[in-house]
């Protein structure tokens, strides 16, 4: 028999169904921001910082999961990845930008400082340039409980120094390493993260030297150096109980979803690449 009343409604709540009569359910989660852009070195020199990693925050496994309403829409933010600092005059590197999923936000990395630019702040701290305010960006910054990511590398030495490359940009796993007379910084390492029972490493810290651009959809940071390089963007997956779940559609078309594969098969899994809205029916 319907629940007409109000006293109805509120016992079916009580209960912990909806207002559709379907209860909540319960998702782990995957919310990558996007990685910072490396600073750019000045003139001949490679004295630039490599940028922070997206803030990297996930509840698989074993953490605490998101509780999500039947017909109550959620927005999806993709964090997109800074650029590279600009030639030809030692400008630092982009923050990345945020990934957002319900109540759960991860912020973008921190730029990487370039020739007498600052290094920034941010999900994982961007690496120190040479001849810059000394020491490497803050990363977990704001503040999340685990930490979201880590301090970007400094500039080993006093300046001036010649040619010295930057401090790394800080991964989700460690702290970008010193740059100086022995060798750019190496980015901090990223987190493997086996949600959608694919192993898959996110936001790993750029190079404080020339390199790769930070891959799409890992929250990678930047190099640094004569190219600098853009940071990755972000990604958030999100794992729900049962295969091929009809209850979850996505939009738009460019995010997905699927069913883990073999031999796990036992969840459906809920890819966003880029801005868009999940529902649960």
């Amino acid at each position: 028999m319907p629940l007409n009343s109000t006293r109805g409604a509120g016992s079916a709540k009580g209960f912990g169904l909806t207002s559709g009569g379907k209860p909540p359910i319960e998702v782990d989660y995957l919310v990558v921001a996007g990685g910072a852009g490396g600073g750019q070195a000045a003139g001949g020199h490679v004295d630039a910082g490599g940028g922070g990693a997206g803030g990297y925050r996930t509840s698989f496994p074993g953490g605490t999961k998101i509780s999500l309403l039947t017909n109550t829409p959620v927005p999806i933010t993709v964090g997109s990845g800074g650029p590279g600092g600009p030639s030809p005059n030692g400008a630092p590197g982009a923050a990345g930008g945020s990934s957002i999923f319900s109540s759960i936000t991860s912020a973008g990395g921190g730029g990487g400082g370039g020739y007498r630019t600052p290094r920034g702040a941010g999900g994982s701290g961007g690496g120190c340039g040479l001849d810059a305010p000394l020491g490497g960006g803050i990363g977990n910054t704001p503040p999340t409980s685990p930490p979201q990511g880590n301090n970007g590398g400094d500039v080993l030495g006093s300046a001036p120094i010649v040619n010295a490359p930057g401090g790394g940009g800080g991964g989700a796993s460690s702290v970008g390493s010193d740059g100086g007379t022995g060798g750019p910084g190496v980015g901090g390492s990223g987190s493997v993260n086996l949600i959608d029972s694919n192993s898959v490493t996110y936001a790993a810290g750029g190079p404080g030297s020339n390199g790769p651009l930070g891959n799409a959809n890992t929250g990678n940071g930047g190099s640094g150096g004569q190219s600098a390089a853009a940071g990755g963007s972000g990604i958030v997956v999100i794992r729900a109980p049962g295969a091929s779940s009809p209850r979850f559609s996505v939009s738009p078309g460019t995010n997905t979803k699927t069913t883990s594969p073999a031999p796990d098969g036992a969840a459906t899994i809920l890819k966003f690449t880029v801005d868009g809205t999940l529902t649960v029916t």
